[in-house]
């Protein structure tokens, strides 16, 4: 054991950091009816020929990245796949688009190109105050698609922008964990819809 080992006691800084995602998933626990629209609403507009757009900064830009893959491709069983964009995935428009327009405008010019009535963006944000976020909500509710946050504790000025929201209390990794625990249930909402709805239409 090193010196530095001997301070620290690593197991009950593990344990501590588990028990404080609790109370995140707690309060995500009392979202569950806003998740089960959520799903509703994505299976209803997806099979309609609608798109699902997603975005978020840095580890939230990974749970977004998760989410539309789980539609175009696949999350539990075998269905069909579903139009998910993951908005700062295309490394090119998002670099132009920060050095012409500015870093506030990545993902609402995206927004504004392929964004359309029926549409779903999906936005995470620990803290749902980075600007391009809320300008995404802006431009997507601009456009005609329906805006969802997810968020740490809230109000802020993403929920305000978006048209409904999850906001989580918590550190910035629990909440972050809860999401995706969040993205899992949508995900799993999604599919059980969508699997019975294809089935009874075989």
């Amino acid at each position: 054991m090193t010196a530095i080992d001997e301070k620290v006691d690593a197991e009950r800084v593990a344990d501590r950091h588990i028990a404080a995602l609790e109370a995140s998933i707690e309060a995500l626990r009392a979202e569950s009816g806003r998740l089960a629209a959520w799903g509703g609403t994505l299976a209803d507009r997806l099979l309609d020929g609608g798109r699902l757009l997603a975005a978020g900064n840095g580890g939230s830009a990974a749970e977004a990245q998760h989410l539309t893959a789980e539609f175009v491709g696949r999350f539990d069983g075998d269905r069909r796949a579903f139009s998910a964009i993951c908005l700062h995935g295309d490394t090119s428009a998002l670099t132009a688009i920060g050095n012409d327009y500015g870093f506030d405008e990545v993902f609402a010019r995206q927004v504004t190109a392929h964004a359309r009535p029926g549409d779903v963006l999906v936005l995470l944000s620990i803290s749902g105050t980075s600007g391009n976020v809320v300008r995404a909500a802006e431009a997507g509710r601009a456009a005609g698609a329906t805006v969802w946050a997810m968020t740490g504790p809230g109000p802020n000025p993403l929920t305000e922008a978006a048209d409904d929201a999850i906001t989580l209390p918590g550190t910035g990794a629990n909440v972050q964990e809860a999401q995706l625990v969040a993205v899992h249930a949508l995900c799993r909402v999604f599919d059980a819809i969508v699997l019975e709805r294809l089935g009874a239409t075989r």
